[in-house]
């Protein structure tokens, strides 16, 4: 691209110097041989008129008169009817320029001149408007470099940056380069840099968050399949499938709710759907690992309680404050439902020795976790209150107590009551 730019602005110079340069040396000739004529003329006018008054003043004119009337470079003649040719100056060999006047007293005078002494006047004059193109040529050339540069670097850099993405380097550069066209085209690079990197966040995300939601679900169904294994009851067979179904159609919830969220956190398909079964649900799912830890997971509180969301999501969110208490926490679990304004809320406590001071702040936080944990349960079960218009807060530390908020209306049913009681107003 350089070497294009720089011949094509070589090109245009060199058409323009052929162009104007050939008129100029043309004028410029035709100017200097008709000085040099008009100069030969006035010479011979000017010497015939010094020879007029001569011949009136006292009758005679010699070469020592006139010797120093004439220029070095020329050649006078003066012809005197009666009297013998009078000559000044050396005569001049090849081509001349000649020039002739006719005095009063009827004498002739011929004044010549050196053609040479034109071709050298000619000679300089083309060897400047030479001088003068080929300083042209380089300031053009020079010119052409530097544009070169000026769009050829901007160019590579712009290649980089897609390079650079194509490799799975989002970054963008925010580099502009005072060129309106190019500027447009890294305004792009970085709007799809940013939405690439968006994109990736949001697949690692997913993954982290379908690795660590599915890890206790797929660990607790192995142990139902495990039991069903070991026993011959075609009761407990049956009331372990039972569970175990339940089970595999709520990871299927999970993963579907897991998708949803990485595309659009804030789309949601909230239902009313009693507490009470979620809640029983997952005390039922946690009761094995709890006995098997020495530990007690209880409910309490206020019964046949509704609520508005995504009764999967509300189950994994209550799955991931019960993981957090038998992980981190101590005791007994409590589960306990309480009714405040128009929401229901699920209290989550334990026993232990709660939240250090300095992670209360953060505690939601990815990859923020108090101990050798991922730090991620949290995160996502907070994204997942969230998504169906809840929230999840931590109302202490010490003991822990994680309470989830549920609306028990639809936003929209709520928006139409309020309308309605407005308009009987």
């Amino acid at each position: 691209m350089r070497r294009r730019l720089i011949q094509s602005t070589l090109a245009v110079v060199l058409v323009v110097i052929g162009v104007f340069g050939v008129s100029l040396v043309i004028v410029e000739t035709r100017t200097i041989s008709t000085s040099a004529q008009e100069k030969v003329d006035s010479e011979a006018q000017r010497l015939a008129s010094i020879v007029d008054s001569r011949l009136l003043a006292s009758g005679t004119v010699d070469a020592k008169v006139l010797r120093d009337q004439v220029a070095q470079e020329r050649y006078a003649v003066i012809r005197i009817p009666g009297k013998p040719d009078i000559e000044v100056g050396p005569r001049p060999a090849g081509d001349v320029i000649e020039g002739e006047a006719k005095g009063e007293e009827g004498e002739t005078v011929i004044v010549q001149e050196p053609r040479s002494s034109v071709t050298r006047e000619v000679g300089r004059t083309l060897l400047i408007i030479g001088l003068v193109a080929l300083l042209a040529v380089i300031a053009a050339v020079l010119l052409a470099i530097r544009q070169a540069n000026k769009l050829a670097s901007p160019l590579t850099d712009l290649a980089e940056t897609a390079e650079r993405l194509g490799s799975g380097d989002p970054r963008p550069r925010h580099k502009r380069y005072g060129v309106p066209e190019l500027d447009r085209v890294a305004d792009v690079l970085d709007s799809s840099a940013e939405r690439i990197a968006r994109m990736l966040t949001a697949e690692r995300r997913l993954a982290a968050d379908a690795s660590h939601q599915l890890r206790t679900p797929l660990t607790a169904l192995s142990m139902r399949l495990e039991e069903i294994t070991l026993t011959d009851d075609p009761d407990t067979v049956k009331e372990e499938a039972t569970i175990a179904l339940t089970q595999v159609e709520r990871l299927t919830d999970v993963v579907e709710r897991l998708l949803t969220n990485s595309r659009d956190p804030r789309t949601g398909s909230a239902v009313t759907f009693d507490l009470d079964e979620v809640i029983q649900q997952q005390l039922a799912e946690w009761r094995p690992a709890y006995r098997s830890a020495g530990r007690a997971i209880v409910s309490s509180g206020k019964r046949h309680l509704t609520a508005v969301g995504t009764p999967g999501a509300v189950a994994q969110v209550l799955a991931a404050l019960i993981e957090n208490s038998l992980m981190h926490g101590g005791g007994t679990v409590a589960l306990r439902t309480r009714v405040t304004g128009n929401q229901s809320v699920i209290e989550v406590t334990d026993e232990g020795p709660g939240v250090p001071a300095d992670l209360g702040a953060r505690i939601f936080e990815r990859a923020i976790s108090g101990r050798n944990s991922t730090g991620i349960g949290l995160a996502v079960a907070r994204d997942l209150a969230e998504a169906d218009g809840g929230r999840l807060e931590m109302l202490q530390t010490q003991p822990p107590v994680f309470a989830l908020f549920l609306s028990r209306t639809h936003l929209k049913k709520a928006a139409e009551e309020e309308a309605a009681e407005q308009t009987v107003r």
